[in-house]
């Protein structure tokens, strides 16, 4: 099995005052080691290149996460692998604050730690939630969904119905209708890809207004 592992789009300074953390999507069960043959994988670093420049412009970092197996197999792993990767942040940066840029599983297991001191908000792209997943990590946090309605791997509705719980509890929880859109955001890759940069520097600048401004 091989270890988790970080890709690190960091800005051209230095002067770093937010990471957006990106979180890959798998499969409900598998073992096999996630490496360069992942479509998720790919996926998620080709929606990091595109999103970093603006990233950056706002003084963001933009980081990515690898786990080490491509089976949510009851979250532990990923979950574990996520927490890693938000400990390797505060490692290198200290306390700067993290949104959590998950696509389908991803966003799966941004949600459940989201409870992380460092995180701000999560940003789910076509994301697999349902009645199982927690909302309460949420509390004091910002959400912000896309999903498209030709999505057949994960379902517009349960997102919607998940988004409806977590505004009970989030600071303030919306979700982007994105249409005909399917799941792997092959298809209007760029309306995708501003949304999800979109949506993160919203909760950032909602939780730490950009001083330059």
């Amino acid at each position: 099995m091989t270890a988790p592992h970080l890709t690190r789009h960091d800005t051209a300074d230095g002067s770093t005052r937010a990471m957006i953390l990106l979180l890959h999507g798998g499969k409900p069960r598998s073992t096999q080691s996630v490496d360069g043959r992942s479509a998720s994988w790919r996926r998620v670093l080709w929606l990091q290149r595109e999103i970093a420049q603006r990233a950056h412009e706002a003084g963001v970092g933009v980081w990515s996460a690898r786990y080490r197996t491509r089976g949510w197999n009851g979250g532990r792993e990923p979950r574990s692998d996520a927490r890693w990767a938000l400990e390797q942040v505060r490692a290198e940066l200290g306390e700067v604050p993290v949104v959590l840029l998950g696509h389908s599983m991803g966003a799966r297991v941004a949600v459940h730690v989201a409870d992380d001191p460092s995180v701000v908000g999560v940003v789910g792209l076509a994301p697999w939630w349902s009645a199982e997943d927690p909302v309460h990590t949420l509390a004091g946090r910002r959400l912000r969904a896309a999903h498209g309605r030709r999505d057949r791997i994960t379902s517009f509705r349960e997102t919607a119905r998940y988004v409806d719980r977590a505004r009970e509890v989030a600071d303030s929880a919306e979700l982007r209708d994105m249409g005909g859109l399917g799941h792997y955001m092959l298809a209007g890759s760029r309306r995708w890809h501003d949304v999800a940069i979109e949506s993160c520097l919203d909760v950032l600048e909602a939780q730490v207004p950009h001083r330059d401004r």
